[in-house]
């Protein structure tokens, strides 16, 4: 030391030290133990710092010392760290605890050195502070911009595997029409000799048996190639307004004998003052038909179909729902991802051909909803059907590609799900607040909805055509 120190003074130097050592571990420890303390371990060690720098600058006692210079660090390093306003909180403390220290000092002192001591604490905060909330700032935005940057690759890296994918379908689709209808005209000749024959036998002649399952199988393959044309054909829905519960009221008479015989109990509710929905009705009741007969398959020994309608928000849209809800045996979870794939079913015997609960979600596609669905095992599945509201008032006002001018109304040849029926949800129909990512990046909305103007501007109740 070139100062030299008593015994009392080296003591408490010593203490002071094996203290900072300590306190220094522990921060260590604790930062690696639970990262997420690291604000609350720097906060804690601020103090102590300042504790052990105001005894370092008290057992020196004199004012030329350099521990003072302890106090710019430490300024220094918790402004950059926490900004500003922490800056100077940092600095009024340092200036109080190292006047403290030095009191004993303080007739010794010129106090112009005292004050330029003290008021450079604050040219440091003050510059440091806005320089690391500037850079505070500029790291948030890129990070933002990162996350965004991420997305949109995620997004056109799913837009070229599904453009991918929906080619190959297409071309599959073209050939399997074309296949389907050579080979129904076949069985259809085939399915007329035999049933000639069948007649035949039904006058005495041998070979019933045979006759009759060859006459089950062509009316199964029927079956399959019908399901597979309505697969690949599946016509552009004519949307009118509808009452929901319209399609389901005229459909579960249909069923009531079957229901009789399987011991099913129908119940049905209908919602009251549920506004019209765009459906194509004899679409929706195609829908219809396949839902209720895989619920029948599903209570082979009786149980409760439940029929209803009902409304719901989904997205800040408007949702009209029907629901058709069995209590059978519910779905497997490890195939429930599968049920919309074409040729799936999990019914035995040839019962099922796997196409109806596709050629549902390409009913739904068409009226710009979706189906979605309710397991549970052991105690049955519901499906709902879900339809976009938009009301008449709505139809009135300003649509989404006169207010944003994508020029969709005048390009036949693009694709938009909101257009011509749904301007005032795009969102929910063709944006990517929607069930279609897909839809959403065709339309180059890339972007999430909730920073589109038009999205703003509707959902802050703009309602005036032209004013939108």
């Amino acid at each position: 030391m070139l100062v030299p120190y008593s015994a009392s003074e080296k003591a408490i130097l010593l203490k002071t030290l094996i203290g900072f050592s300590l306190y220094s571990i522990a921060c260590y420890i604790v930062i690696f133990l639970r990262p997420v303390w690291l604000k609350k371990v720097y906060i804690a060690s601020f103090f102590f710092d300042i504790i052990f720098l105001s005894n370092l600058v008290y057992s020196e006692r004199s004012f030329e010392n350099s521990f003072f210079l302890g106090f710019y660090l430490l300024v220094c390093l918790h402004t950059i760290y926490f900004g500003l306003r922490f800056g100077l909180l940092a600095a009024t403390l340092s200036a109080f605890f190292y006047l403290l220290s030095i009191t004993s000092l303080l007739d010794f002192i010129n106090w112009t050195d005292l004050v330029v001591r003290i008021t450079f604490l604050y040219f440091i905060t003050v510059p440091l502070g806005l320089l690391s909330e500037q850079a505070n700032r500029d790291k948030k935005k890129v990070d933002d911009l990162k996350g965004k940057l991420l997305h949109a690759q995620e997004n056109i890296s799913l837009l070229q595997q599904k453009l991918s994918e929906t080619e190959k379908l297409s071309a599959l689709g073209r050939l399997t029409v074309g296949v389907a209808n050579e080979m129904r005209n076949s069985l259809l000749v085939v399915g007329g000799l035999v049933r000639n024959r069948q007649e035949n036998v039904d006058s005495g002649e041998e070979g019933g048996e045979s006759v009759a399952a060859i006459i089950n199988e062509i009316a199964r393959g029927e079956k399959i190639l019908v399901d597979t044309l309505d697969y690949c054909n599946v016509a552009k829905a004519e949307l009118r307004r509808e009452e929901i519960s319209k399609p389901l009221r005229a459909i579960a008479p249909r069923y009531q004998g079957r229901c009789r015989q399987q011991h099913i109990t129908v119940e049905e509710y209908y919602e009251a003052g549920l506004p019209k929905a765009k459906i194509d009705f004899l679409q929706i009741e195609q829908a219809l038909d396949i839902l209720i007969c895989n619920a029948l398959d599903a209570m082979p020994a009786g149980g409760i179909l439940s029929l209803s309608t009902g409304q719901v928000t989904i997205h800040n849209a408007p949702y009209l729902t029907i629901a058709v809800r069995d209590t059978g045996k519910g779905i497997d979870p490890n195939i429930i991802q599968f049920i919309f794939e074409p040729l799936f079913t999990t019914k035995k015997g040839g019962l099922g051909t796997g196409l109806g609960l596709s050629i549902l979600e390409k009913i739904m596609g068409e009226h710009c909803g979706f189906v979605s669905v309710k397991n549970e095992v052991g105690k049955g599945a519901e499906f709902l059907l879900n339809f976009p509201i938009q009301s008449e008032e709505q139809d009135r006002m300003t649509p989404c590609w006169e207010y944003l001018g994508c020029g969709i109304e005048t390009e036949p040849s693009r694709h938009c799900s909101a257009y011509p029926h749904f301007g005032r949800i795009c969102w929910a129909t063709a944006g990517s607040a929607g069930q279609s990512r897909v839809a959403a990046m065709c339309l180059r909305k890339l972007e999430t909805c909730p920073e589109c103007s038009f999205y703003k501007t509707v959902n802050s109740c703009l309602p005036a055509h032209n004013t939108a």
